[in-house]
């Protein structure tokens, strides 16, 4: 099995399928916090619906146009990073994560980030990293900050939520920028 550390503590795994039952435990811990930031087809309530979370990546990964790996600390998952969008034709990327409560405040994101952003620069030719964010959303907003991004915009008003309708912020790095980063020395993503 691939498993890639990240730190003492933590892995990046494959988030596949038949781990449906783990995916679900860990958002039974984090599902009232990710819920206002995340899809609500990502939040899923049951197995079958787990499962078609996990399969629906597993899709895009097979299609070439998305993935989704979990962090793993100390063998539990607590939280994943994905191409929620992932297009080499077009040469952009959009990067989504979640982390559950406990997990926060130790680091583990902008690693995990960095690593599959650098596959998919380095290996992948992808021009164009975005980030899209509910503007109320101040923690990913500053992640992505600490990853190097940069504010190209607010959508506004772009998608309904249960506070109404959120606006967006959109951050981005291109190829170029990131490249020009020190390197995070990081084997590739599989």
């Amino acid at each position: 099995m691939f498993a890639l550390p990240l730190t003492d503590e933590v892995e990046l795994r494959p988030l596949e399928p038949w781990r449906a039952e783990e995916f679900l435990a860990h958002l039974d811990r984090a599902r009232e916090h990710i819920r206002p930031w995340v899809s609500p087809t990502f939040v899923a309530t049951d197995l079958p619906s787990a499962r078609a979370v996990l399969q629906r990546y597993a899709d895009r990964w097979a299609s070439d146009s998305g993935g989704i790996w979990g962090l793993w600390r100390h063998g539990t998952l607590v939280g994943g990073v994905m191409f929620v969008s992932f297009d080499v034709t077009l040469g952009v990327c959009e990067v989504g994560c979640w982390l559950e409560p406990d997990a926060q405040g130790r680091g583990l994101m902008a690693p995990a980030i960095r690593r599959i952003v650098d596959w998919a620069v380095r290996e992948r030719g992808i021009q164009r990293v975005e980030w899209r964010t509910d503007e109320a959303n101040t923690r990913s907003i500053a992640l992505a900050r600490r990853l190097g991004l940069r504010h190209d915009g607010t959508l506004r008003q772009v998608y309904p939520s249960p506070r109404g309708c959120i606006d967006l912020e959109i951050w981005s790095m291109s190829a170029d920028e990131w490249l020009a980063r020190p390197t995070p020395g990081s084997p590739t993503v599989h």
